[in-house]
């Protein structure tokens, strides 16, 4: 009778060496994976967040100078609208700088309101006045 020669084996009926000793893997596996998974998803949240607060701000100081623009507004009507708009959306905290000016663009006068707001980092909760945007309106006359 032949000798075999039982590879990765102790015995003909016993488990395979690989088998035992890589028991409980798979939760280490499933714990590395779903952290990272759940790290690239909040990051990808996160960026929708900033994109939206900054598409947000945009929108209001162009909101703003476009309401200032009117003819029976003033600079002060900008800067108050804009902040509404901002309170309404977001909240308050990023409506605490406002700057409304006139300046001239090619020869036409024209409204510039400038919001300087936190960036969120974590949420809403961000270092302050990092995120910059300017709206522009035509004045009349």
């Amino acid at each position: 009778m032949k000798n075999h020669a039982w590879i990765g084996h102790d015995r003909p009926h016993s488990k395979p060496v690989a088998t035992v000793n890589e028991r409980g893997s798979a939760v280490v596996d499933f714990v590395l994976v779903s952290a990272l998974l759940t790290v690239f998803f909040m990051s990808i949240v996160q960026l929708m967040v900033v994109l939206h607060v900054r598409n947000t701000l945009i929108d209001a100081a162009a909101s703003g100078a476009r309401y200032g623009a009117l003819s029976d507004r003033t600079l002060n009507d900008a800067r108050t609208r804009t902040a509404e708009l901002i309170g309404g959306a977001l909240n308050s905290d990023f409506a605490r700088d406002i700057t409304s000016t006139e300046i001239t663009i090619d020869g036409i006068r024209t409204l510039e309101v400038t919001v300087r707001a936190p960036l969120p980092v974590v949420g809403l909760i961000g270092p302050g006045e990092l995120l910059e945007v300017k709206g522009h309106a035509d004045l009349p006359g």
